[in-house]
């Protein structure tokens, strides 16, 4: 499943050259000029990295990571900046930054900054959607630090959409999967989908009728 990045760049022409790269190495792209076009995407969207400039119309980068930060979003941000001094860093990474380059950058270099985030974010045997981190050998949830308390069937659940993330998993399938060879009608499946959907967005699972769902989150 390709990694989806947010890039907020209010010079177009640099903005277009991040685009053409990033996308032609496998990501998926959201260029956004404004800040608060990027504040509005980050509610509408999952994305797995922050590409931000800092002087963009309305709110600077350091405060709308900041805010995102606040908000309890920890997702991997980068920042790409003109800014050269030390009291800019310094405020990069104290508004919440994992990194920090200076343009005119290196796009090989970027790419090899980029790979790194993203690994960070993969620890071995969990899986992050979002803000939440689900250990798929414990079947535990954690928002942040705090455990998310689920009911045993509607984790396995979880981890089985999970092994299949971006592919769709047969109503059948999922059935015996969490109740075995006597498996209930579909009832309890859909409470369980509905649980899902207000944990993650009501557009995290597709379903595609007469086969089964697809966890797109």
């Amino acid at each position: 499943m390709r990694a989806e990045i947010l890039l907020l760049e209010d010079d177009l022409l640099f903005g277009e050259t991040l685009v053409d790269f990033l996308e032609n190495e496998g990501f998926g792209i959201l260029h956004c000029r404004e800040a608060n076009e990027a504040i509005e995407a980050t509610y509408a969207k999952r994305f797995d990295l922050y590409l931000l400039d800092v002087n963009v119309p309305g709110m600077n980068g350091f405060d709308l990571l900041r805010q995102l930060r606040d908000s309890g979003d920890e997702t991997p941000a980068i920042y790409i900046t003109s800014a050269r001094d030390k009291e800019a860093l310094a405020t990069g990474f104290g508004s919440g930054a994992d990194d920090y380059m200076k343009k005119p950058i290196d796009l090989d270099e970027l790419l090899l900054r980029i790979d790194a985030q993203l690994r960070r974010m993969q620890q071995p045997g969990k899986v992050r959607v979002g803000e939440f981190l689900f250990d798929m050998e414990r079947l535990a949830l954690y928002r942040g630090e705090e455990p998310v308390a689920l009911p045993k069937k509607l984790a396995e659940l979880l981890g089985l959409f999970l092994r299949n993330r971006g592919q769709v998993v047969s109503t059948e399938e999922i059935l015996r999967e969490i109740y075995g060879d006597e498996p209930p009608g579909t009832g309890p499946l859909r409470v369980y989908i509905t649980k899902l959907k207000q944990l993650f967005g009501k557009d995290a699972i597709v379903n595609i009728r007469g086969i089964g769902y697809c966890f797109e989150a």
